[in-house]
């Protein structure tokens, strides 16, 4: 999408990802198990949406348009009509535009380039959130649910957990074409959640992971496909994390800035938002994560960008592989080479291209319709100092998210720049 209009990130909110082995999460295990209940969909919409408009000073009775994420509520909270349920977070935004955008879990993603579009058609101050609860059901039936991202007719079958299977089929081709072992795959997930220790909006903040436990399967860490060809090729900690959470963001334009009394500097700006759909019926190369190369060679042309140019960056990690497939389709490493980044420490907090800084979806967690705006919100508080113990050392200039939906299916690439 090119910009005839600047437009800029003012800011917005993320409510802490919570869900199993999270300290405040409430289950059968937790002290407080049947005296207190985990937030609602309506809950988290709601803390997200005012949080955003309170960290930025928005009246809700300036915004133009807005937006919602979401992958699958109607399944998980028997809930649909999501920009309605948006409207109702705050007074201020009734009669206001507002719908829902579903792209699997790249939902939240479609969201942002949404808001973006809208501002290059002439809205001045616009709305973004994100949202997802998806502890209300047991982790089979939940995999049942979130199989509803790939071709469900033919390839739900493949195994209980449809997506792990999916990945774990990527995972197994990758192996096998260039020697990659599960040691070195492993550097990912340590990464992820050592970047999640130090966060503490995190998912997985309490928990640590070293490269032995990640490395190879254990009573803690099971390879748990029934997939017998599969199975070998994923454990828990390549896994993403099923989360409950929540983020808003206000996108304005520069008569917008001036509407909420901000400077550009205030800001982060949008450079570029580039989407691309893949064919849904169509499983393609194992090895190569095509759609989200296509959007990156033309997120980068449209912005006058290299790979080289990107100082920090939020990738979606939906599995570890996941990850190293990313490195090498957004032009950061050669077919095969995407681990090589991780395990020399180029993409860890002190690297010279920091990815995932917060811990990515593996370690800050994934509701799902949530991390296409987290992923922006992230940039934008490492561009503005505002990430605490993980606050990148050097001030980042350039950052791109990565957001995909399903099996490399719907992604969307932004490229966002500090002011």
């Amino acid at each position: 999408m090119s910009l005839r209009r600047r437009t800029f990130v003012v800011g917005g909110h993320i409510t802490p990802f919570i869900g199993k082995n999270h300290p405040d999460f409430i289950w059968k295990r937790h002290p407080d198990f049947g005296r207190r209940e985990n937030p609602t969909l309506e809950q988290t919409i709601t803390a997200a949406v005012r949080g955003a408009l309170t960290a930025t000073g928005t009246e809700a009775s300036v915004i133009d348009k807005a937006w919602i994420g979401n992958f699958v509520g109607e399944l998980f909270s028997s809930q649909g009509h999501l920009g309605a349920a948006l409207v109702g977070a705050d007074p201020g935004l009734l009669y206001k535009p507002a719908m829902r955008v579903e792209g699997a879990c790249a939902s939240g993603g479609l969201a942002f380039s949404s808001a973006v579009e809208s501002i290059q058609a002439g809205t001045d101050v616009n709305l973004v959130a994100g949202a997802e609860v998806q502890t209300t059901a047991s982790a089979r039936v939940g995999g049942d649910y979130l199989a509803r991202a790939s071709h469900y007719a033919t390839q739900r079958q493949i195994d209980d957990f449809t997506f792990p299977a999916l990945f774990a089929r990527r995972m197994k081709a990758y192996f096998e074409a260039y020697g990659v072992t599960e040691e070195d795959i492993a550097h990912f997930a340590v990464k992820a959640y050592a970047n999640a220790n130090k966060n503490p909006l995190a998912h997985m903040r309490a928990v640590t992971v070293t490269l032995e436990h990640a490395a190879a399967a254990n009573e803690r860490n099971p390879k748990f496909l029934s997939n017998e060809d599969l199975q070998p090729y994923l454990k828990v900690t390549d896994c993403s994390q099923v989360s409950d959470g929540g983020a808003a963001l206000i996108v304005a334009s520069e008569e917008g800035l001036r509407k909420l009394g901000k400077e550009p500097s205030d800001c982060i700006e949008v450079l570029h938002v580039e989407q691309a759909t893949g064919n849904l019926y169509d499983d393609g190369d194992p090895l190569v994560m095509q759609t989200t190369a296509i959007a990156a060679q033309r997120a980068y042309e449209g912005a006058g960008l290299s790979p080289s140019d990107i100082d920090v960056a939020e990738v979606h990690d939906c599995f570890t592989i996941t990850e190293a497939l990313m490195y090498e389709a957004l032009g950061w490493a050669d077919k095969g080479k995407g681990a090589e980044l991780v395990k020399d420490g180029t993409t860890h907090l002190d690297g010279s291209l920091p990815v995932n800084t917060g811990g990515g979806l593996v370690g800050f967690g994934h509701p799902v319709g949530a991390t296409g705006v987290k992923q922006i919100l992230e940039i934008y508080r490492q561009m503005k100092g505002l990430c605490g113990d993980y606050q990148l050392a050097s001030t980042p200039t350039t950052g791109l998210t990565a957001n995909m939906g399903g099996n490399d299916k719907t992604v969307v690439i932004s490229l966002l720049r500090n002011v």
